[in-house]
């Protein structure tokens, strides 16, 4: 893993806009610790269903080490950066949609070419959360030549055995019939509460409240839409970059076994499957937030395969086996005997 630059690097954070189409303008932020060619690696973080990026990976908590995911990512020499998706936080709001999951996947294109036309081309490594590890997944499907590396965490597959979106889809019928649903502070402690209540400092909840509340009030139905009734939304067998999966121990989101089905399918043999224990749903603001940070950042900074020599086959004929050595106790009709070996 990187190690911390100094302590004393200075911290750089800076807005970028992009436009998707004609009519989309769309928010960035980057931060890096003074060197923008980001020497370990340049990160693009996708934010979930119901809040925008800075408050999901650049939220400061006075006395949380570490409480920005950012900061920490940009000391140890990435570029990082994060996009508002169509819809959320500082992005536009004004089209009549309800920015579902392949928007979003639109949105990490024009974020990851906007990123390539400033700071020359190079592939991503891209973590996406929840829905955002759905946008993040159907991106690095349609355009694995931007991505390096692909994190996806606290996401779901078929939906297949999921409490969470048993409970949701209940409020299906409400989801369709407009583009918004409002948010609220009980609306995001409910996040914290649902799978299991204790995960998460009250003072983080509170602040992560504030954050979200402070850009938004309503967020876009869209990807609750999709997780409800019309997942999957990606394919497995066409994720051609090493992928990471990343599922707490405590999240409701998916299944053990839909997960497990969705990894399965990965064709790339560089691929990961991890637990993190104590974790529910929202990781970088559980108790357990440096499991998290630790898993992600071995994954970015695995070391490059080597490739392995070519083998040349060279066997000689097969010689038979010795058959009292193959099968105990049996012995061939004398005069029919092989050597053995």
């Amino acid at each position: 893993m990187n190690k911390p630059i100094s302590p004393a690097a200075v911290m750089r954070g800076e807005e970028h806009w992009t436009e998707k189409g004609s009519d989309v303008r769309l928010f960035l932020w980057n931060k890096h610790a003074g060197d923008p060619s980001g020497p370990a690696g340049r990160i693009l973080f996708v934010h979930g269903s119901s809040m925008a990026s800075q408050p999901t990976f650049d939220l400061q908590v006075p006395g949380r080490a570490d409480s920005s995911a950012m900061d920490f990512f940009a000391r140890r020499g990435y570029d990082t950066w994060c996009v508002d998706m169509e819809g959320y936080g500082r992005s536009t709001k004004t089209r009549d949609n309800n920015a579902p999951i392949a928007y979003g996947a639109d949105d990490c294109f024009a974020a990851a070419s906007y990123i390539e036309k400033v700071r020359g081309k190079r592939p991503l490594l891209v973590y996406g959360i929840s829905s955002g590890a759905l946008r993040a997944a159907l991106f690095a499907q349609r355009h694995s030549e931007m991505v390096a590396r692909l994190a996806l965490d606290a996401m779901v597959w078929t939906g297949e055995g999921s409490p969470t979106l048993a409970e949701r889809s209940k409020r299906l019928p409400e989801f369709r019939t407009k583009n918004r649903r409002p948010i609220d502070r009980k609306f995001v402690r409910s996040i914290f509460e649902r799978d299991h209540p204790g995960t998460a400092d009250d003072v983080v909840i509170e602040a992560f409240a504030d954050a979200i509340l402070k850009l938004d009030d309503s967020v876009p139905t869209g990807t609750y839409v999709d997780m409800c009734a019309n997942l999957p939304v990606c394919d497995p067998a066409q994720i051609m970059v090493p992928t990471l999966i990343m599922r707490g121990q405590y999240d409701g989101i998916a299944s053990f076994a839909d997960l497990v089905k969705f990894f399965e399918r990965l064709p790339n043999p560089d691929k990961q499957f991890a637990v993190m224990p104590g974790i529910a749903h929202a990781s970088f603001h559980q108790k357990n937030y440096a499991i998290c940070y630790h898993i992600l950042e071995s994954f970015f900074s695995q070391p490059a395969q080597l490739a392995a020599k070519e083998k040349i086959n060279r066997r000689k004929p097969a010689r038979l086996p010795c058959f009292r050595h193959a099968v105990a106790g049996y012995r061939l009709p004398k005069g029919k005997r092989g050597t053995g070996g």
